[in-house]
């Protein structure tokens, strides 16, 4: 393996050696010796074996052995500052080009042993499930071809109507009256013909309309509006599929999205086993009661709409490329437009004896 250095500026104090990657943290390193300095100026030469940097270090008085530099590369690795040289593309031009922003992302998660192009390939490789092509939807469709998720899904019963304009940036005048599923995937053929696209003109009405979309999905995502158990419907299809949901919306006031990691998170149905009863008749208990009942408002203003689909998208992204692990498994995430957005995890209480769990264990 050819060893690259990613892009980083270190310098020696005393004994260590400071190195910053990220503007956010530097990283503090014993260097008496000067080892871990020289190791990183041959680095900066350009890719390199671990043989090949042996040899330079030698050159330059610094007695090592092959075995010692790959030491000293798991440590660099470790924190995140080398990655494999080969796996910096895909290897094909036109992907190369088209792809080239999401692989200068993924190299802040690159590693030795995964590349930035190894996360890209899972991305072309998967296959979503998109639930709803409206306020949320529509960007998060757009997203998703952004990211060049391989295949996608897209499932609604609605019309384009001008109402939709304000949030909807899929479709223009002369849509209205088409089915927003059917434009919105030839919206995704016309940005990228290489993602592979299915449009179902739908209505979901419970969990069984979905038995016939789930096989080879990947992730299921979005939001169905029109029923107050829209929600457990596909919390329900999910775990029976055995693949993780991300769903996301707005009340008044809250962006809200959330995911359910089947057999390992706490679900909708969990959410909703801790309901107060009836018998609970405090003020506090009916308002909790009341709230958790209200359904997302359909009140996205465009800058909204754009969030809630971003948020959606990332967390699907973590569940797909496994950058890291899923923020919002098992719990809500709430940005409150009175608190500046700043998200705030609410998990959901966890019910051993949730049938709804139980569905994802068979």
């Amino acid at each position: 393996m050819r060893v690259m250095l990613k892009e980083c500026a270190w310098e020696r104090l005393g004994d260590e050696l400071i190195v910053v990657h990220d503007p956010r943290e530097a990283f503090t390193l014993a260097d008496p010796e000067g080892r871990i300095t020289a190791l990183l100026d041959e680095l900066g030469r350009g890719p390199a074996t671990a043989e090949e940097l042996a040899a330079a270090l030698a050159a330059r008085d610094v007695a090592v052995t092959a075995e010692e530099v790959r030491d000293g590369l798991t440590g660099l690795d470790s924190l995140g500052l080398v990655e494999d040289a080969a796996g910096r593309w895909l290897g094909d031009p036109g992907a190369d080009e088209r792809h080239f922003s999401n692989l200068t992302f993924f190299g802040a998660f690159a590693r030795l042993g995964t590349s930035r192009a190894e996360f890209v390939r899972r991305l072309r490789e998967a296959h979503v499930l998109v639930l709803g092509a409206g306020g949320g939807g529509s960007s998060l469709v757009q997203c998703l071809a952004g990211l060049g998720v391989g295949a996608l899904t897209l499932v609604d019963r609605d019309d384009i109507a001008p109402r939709n304009f304000a949030r909807q940036f899929l479709y223009r005048h002369a849509d209205i009256g088409r089915s927003k599923v059917e434009r919105a995937a030839e919206w995704v053929r016309e940005y990228d013909p290489g993602i592979e696209v299915r449009a179902v003109d739908r209505w979901i009405s419970g969990p069984e309309d979905l038995k016939d979309l789930t096989e080879g999905v990947h992730v299921m995502a979005g939001g169905l509006d029109g029923a107050p158990d829209a929600n457990l419907w596909v919390n329900e299809a999910a775990l029976r599929a055995g693949v993780p949901l991300v769903a996301g919306g707005m009340t008044r006031t809250q962006l809200i999205y959330f995911s359910v990691d089947p057999g390992r998170s706490a679900c909708l149905r969990c959410d909703e086993s801790d309901l107060p009863g009836p018998e609970e008749r405090t003020s506090a208990g009916v308002a909790h009661r009341l709230t958790r009942g209200l359904q997302l408002a359909n009140g996205l203003t465009g800058p909204m709409a754009m969030q809630v689909g971003s948020l959606v998208a990332y967390e699907v992204m973590r569940y797909l490329t496994g950058v890291e692990p899923p923020r919002a498994a098992g719990a809500r995430v709430v940005l409150d437009l009175r608190d500046g957005l700043v998200p705030v995890r609410v998990p959901f209480p966890r019910d051993p004896d949730c049938p709804a769990c139980a569905l994802a264990r068979r």
